[in-house]
């Protein structure tokens, strides 16, 4: 008996377990940290910046000397005599090379050093540019991560709304079969309590679009089972106001990836315009060269005499013939093929000038069209700057009126509160009727929608001013 309700209890903390597990919530942290983790364009984006450190890798290599081997053997078919019989015959000769060079550059106009920094330039470019991505994600799961939270709150507003409003149907009920109201004051407290139903299901509706939208942000397939952590958050006037516009925005300049992009883009135009004048200067390059061949011909021993007589001449006056002993040449075969590569070696080094005459005008031209995209890119540059103004001095702006307008909203809901506690003691006394206790209800209700609307908008407004202070939005690795 004890031993089945252990398997019980261990059944049910097993559950129990499963269920906490499947019901997490998420953070905000946690939000932000999963959507860049598994966002496509991220990964796709951090690829890319991985290519561009591979290409400085390739840029620094450059000045490596250059090294190559060569190795080939050739067959070639003549017609020559052999040289022991003189028989005229096609033979097959037979040759192998093996070679080594070494190149180095020693100036070309410095533009390798140029293409370096270029390519160094332009890997912090790819850095920035991921980080600006991970950024405009972030602000995209704090809005709807915002939203969700507004929705929540909301809910809870209108089913509070809506407890009351059933309370108060029970309550004239007992009324009107008292005498003390009539009966037309039930139909309209019924009434209300249909509008806030509809009321409540709309806002149930927009807080599982509001679930939904950031489920799709983080690429989570279970959205019906998404949840975030419930977050009260705090309003107060934010420190940041106490800056001028002048202060953030040259904050943003100093922080913001996409000013510093902008900025790269110039120095790497700038580097494209050195290295096309490097094509105006002469080239220097010092080269080493080894080789050596093997021939795989019959080569001549020397010679024994033979038993022929050959005719050298004759003598004058008698006209005798002069004989010699004849001699036969001895042939062996060709010599080892180690020991003809180490006969014939060669090494060749020197340097090689090359200087630059008359190229059709195209190294000229190529200056002029970096120079021009270098003024282009200078102009996006303050282009980019005077947005950023721009948007600064907005968000400056919104931020500060979207406080003011939560404070409003503050004194409103608290006037409209005791306005309505007024008019429900005006109506439990009879000096108002039904109609005018739900205007003041309608009001009351207003007035709590429009300042979670207010507070929420001043939340995410002031997150944007944070942005361009150059606070960071989440925690980075």
């Amino acid at each position: 008996m004890n031993l089945s309700k252990f398997y019980i209890s261990t059944l049910f903390c097993f559950l129990a377990l499963l269920s906490a597990a499947q019901e997490k919530r998420w953070s905000l942290d946690d939000c932000i940290s999963h959507a860049i983790e598994h966002n496509i364009s991220v990964k796709q984006i951090e690829i890319s910046e991985q290519s561009k450190a591979v290409t400085v890798d390739l840029a620094r290599y450059d000045f490596l000397p250059v090294l190559s081997g060569t190795a080939n053997h050739s067959w070639t078919l003549v017609d020559q005599p052999d040289a022991q019989t003189g028989v005229v015959g096609q033979r097959t000769m037979q040759e192998s090379a093996v070679g080594l060079s070494l190149g180095i550059d020693i100036f070309d106009g410095l533009q390798k050093q140029k293409r370096l920094a270029k390519a160094r330039l332009e890997h912090v470019a790819s850095v920035y540019q991921v980080q600006k991505m991970k950024e405009d994600i972030a602000l995209s799961v704090i809005n709807s991560y915002l939203q969700i939270i507004f929705n929540k709150e909301l809910v809870h507003t209108n089913q509070v709304q809506l407890d009351y409003d059933e309370n108060e149907v029970n309550r004239v009920q007992i009324l009107v079969k008292a005498g003390a109201v009539p009966a037309g004051d039930l139909l309209d407290v019924k009434a209300t309590v249909a509008s806030s139903t509809q009321r409540l299901i709309s806002a149930q509706n927009e807080l599982i679009i509001a679930k939904l939208n950031l489920a799709q942000l983080l690429q989570i397939r279970d959205y019906e089972k998404f949840d975030v952590v419930d977050s009260d958050y705090v309003v107060q006037a934010s420190e940041l106001m106490l800056y001028t516009p002048e202060e953030i925005t040259n904050r943003a300049f100093e922080s913001l990836t996409n000013i510093k992009t902008a900025e790269l883009k110039v120095q790497l135009a700038e580097k494209e315009v050195q290295i096309s004048k490097g094509a105006y200067y002469p080239k220097l390059t010092g080269f080493y060269n080894f080789g050596s061949n093997v021939h795989y011909q019959d080569r001549l021993l020397g010679s024994v005499p033979s038993a022929r007589l050959d005719p050298i001449g004759f003598v004058e006056g008698s006209g005798q013939r002069v004989m010699r002993q004849g001699m036969m040449n001895i042939y062996g075969g060709p010599e080892s093929f180690f020991r003809q590569i180490d006969n014939n070696k060669s090494s060749v080094f020197g340097l090689s000038l090359t200087v630059p005459i008359f190229n059709g005008l195209k190294a000229r031209k190529t200056v002029k069209l970096n120079q021009l995209a270098l003024e282009q890119m200078q102009y996006e540059k303050e282009a980019e700057e005077l947005k950023l103004e721009q948007l600064v001095f907005k968000a400056y702006t919104d931020t500060k009126s979207s406080f003011q307008s939560y404070e409003a909203s503050v004194v409103t809901l608290e006037s409209r509160e005791k306005s309505l506690e007024y008019a429900r003691e005006r109506y439990a006394v009879g000096l108002i009727n039904i109609f005018e206790l739900n205007q003041n209800q309608n009001l009351y209700v207003t007035a709590q929608s429009n300042l979670l609307k207010a507070k929420y908008d001043y939340i995410f407004k002031n997150k944007i001013v944070e942005y361009y202070f150059g606070l960071p939005l989440f925690k980075r690795n």
